[in-house]
């Protein structure tokens, strides 16, 4: 079928510039790019694409990603429009019940054993939205993800987050699409996240129940803002980045030294391809200080991997993923 008679169940944009969509800047246009509203138009869209022969890509809040230059062919799913939460349904318990207004729901009292303390969120929603909505009600388990950035469905899939905390420590069940086309519950659990990685065998994360303990807010907002100046002193938080482009090492392999630091040792802090820099202040962050290309990005990641390999002897395997043909 020609692209010019395509219809979709959700809204869709043909060559559709990514760069603006990602946490780093970079990257070409995508053929297709759809919209879904919500859960159900997603799953609509996910089987149409696959239907017509496409192996859609899904894009949330562009964190962990570099998406190469020039035409991505094919169709990404945006999670975008999909940044709804809500209280638990008081008898669908896993299910959307009152839509929650985090302005309206700040103002609201929170006695000492506190009300349920639990949101159903879409894949859409913004980690950095989360965390300012809980830290403002004095609700603890995300105060870790302070200054992580990206969506959601990003943050459950990878198990997004750090020695701060991580995104599974809040997750009580997960509703999942999987390959087969059919949407799932899993509890918790059922479940077996690890480092930067939820093990959730392909499916894709639509939503998550997520359950929050109760705490005075002066301590939740102090944490938020303990943990955000630890991670600004040695992150490059405020630049444009897609976060720590290598996953660390095993320990036995590295004698327990981390990316960053492999990449220090091996004299890579500050190398540079075009405006693709190696922060000064964290060795895994690569950052674009200007008009940075994709390829700019990607021989940069070449270069410091071959220089630690040169010295150490080790590979470093990629964290961040990338989207090329």
């Amino acid at each position: 079928m020609s692209a010019a008679v395509l219809t979709w169940p959700c809204a869709a944009s043909r060559e559709v510039e990514l760069a603006p969509r990602t946490t780093i800047r970079v990257g070409g246009r995508a053929e297709w790019l759809l919209e879904p509203r919500d859960p159900d138009e997603f799953v609509s869209a996910w089987n149409a694409a696959r239907e017509r022969g496409f192996e859609p890509r899904v894009l949330g809040g562009g964190a962990n990603l570099i998406v190469a230059d020039g035409l991505l062919s094919g169709v990404i799913l945006s999670t975008e429009r999909m940044g709804r939460v809500f209280r638990p349904h008081p008898e669908l318990d896993a299910r959307e019940g009152e839509e929650f207004v985090p302005t309206r729901a700040a103002l609201v009292p929170l006695e000492r054993d506190g009300p349920d303390a639990r949101l159903v969120a879409w894949a859409g929603c913004s980690l950095p939205g989360l965390v300012r909505v809980t830290r403002d009600l004095g609700w603890s388990g995300f105060e870790g993800l302070a200054g992580v950035p990206g969506h959601l469905g990003g943050g459950v899939a990878m198990n997004a987050g750090g020695r701060w905390g991580e995104t599974w420590d809040a997750v009580e069940s997960v509703r999942l699409l999987g390959a087969d086309g059919v949407v799932r519950q899993l509890e918790r659990g059922r479940c077996t996240p690890r480092y930067r990685d939820a093990a959730l065998g392909g499916a894709l994360v639509l939503g998550a129940v997520l359950r929050f303990r109760v705490d005075e807010r002066a301590a939740v907002r102090e944490r938020v803002a303990d943990y955000l100046r630890q991670k600004s002193a040695v992150q490059p938080v405020t630049e444009r980045s897609s976060g720590c482009i290598f996953r660390n090492p095993a320990p036995e392999l590295s004698g327990g030294r981390s990316a960053g630091q492999l990449v220090e040792e091996a004299g890579a802090k500050g190398l540079r391809s075009g405006d693709a820099h190696v922060s000064e202040k964290h060795g895994n962050f690569i950052v674009n200080r200007g008009r940075a290309s994709a390829g700019d990005v990607l021989a940069l990641v070449e270069e410091v991997r071959a220089r630690v390999a040169d010295r150490t002897g080790i590979r470093l395997e990629n964290e961040v993923k990338v989207w090329s043909e």
